[in-house]
């Protein structure tokens, strides 16, 4: 497995410990009939290149990513050894699959998004605060490489709405202190 949270991520740790659950009840036993190697990569595109490097030279029979950059840093080692993905945002734009019906190649998985949730958000903003008049869409252009997908529907529901959208990609902390700084409320 390759998960793209930290290994002190209680959420993420439940998560791999109901997989292996789950495994162990369909018959699959780590020590007996599987062995899972799981590396940890937080939020870090070198670590998780790195990391998906180690295990493709491992041989493995199945690789489980966790995120959208911790598949793509998978999909460039390998384009072989099966891969399943978790949590990748969109996998028909981000070119991992040809279609969600017709994965193809050497991936498949579950998304729990999709583009139009974008225009979503706004159409829930507005709802709940009628007299909203902008909307700002944060986003970690390293981590949300998905992004594009979401955009058209942000900004034409914004644009339906009366409301103006605006993008406000940060990369780190301090960038995003600075950008939420300048927000009014």
């Amino acid at each position: 497995m390759l998960m793209g949270f930290a290994e002190s991520d209680h959420e993420a740790q439940s998560w791999v410990a109901a997989f292996r659950e789950e495994l162990q009840k369909l018959g699959w036993t780590e020590g007996r009939n599987i062995e899972i190697d799981t590396r940890w990569a937080t939020a870090d595109v070198e670590s998780m290149q790195r990391f998906a490097k180690e295990l493709v030279t491992l041989q493995l029979d199945l690789i489980l990513t966790s995120s959208t950059p911790a598949t793509a840093a998978m999909l460039q080692q390998t384009r072989t050894t099966p891969v399943i993905f978790v949590w990748v945002a969109d996998p028909v734009g981000s070119g991992f699959v040809a279609s969600l019906a017709r994965p193809g190649g050497n991936v498949t998985g579950f998304t729990p998004l999709e583009g139009s949730l974008g225009g979503k958000w706004v159409e829930l903003l507005k709802e709940i605060a009628p007299r909203v008049a902008r909307v700002t869409l944060l986003f970690n252009p390293a981590m949300a490489t998905f992004i594009e997908g979401y955009l058209n529907s942000f900004k034409a529901t914004a644009a339906s709405l009366g409301v103006e959208a605006i993008l406000a990609p940060v990369h780190d902390m301090s960038e995003l202190a600075r950008t939420c700084g300048n927000v009014r409320f």
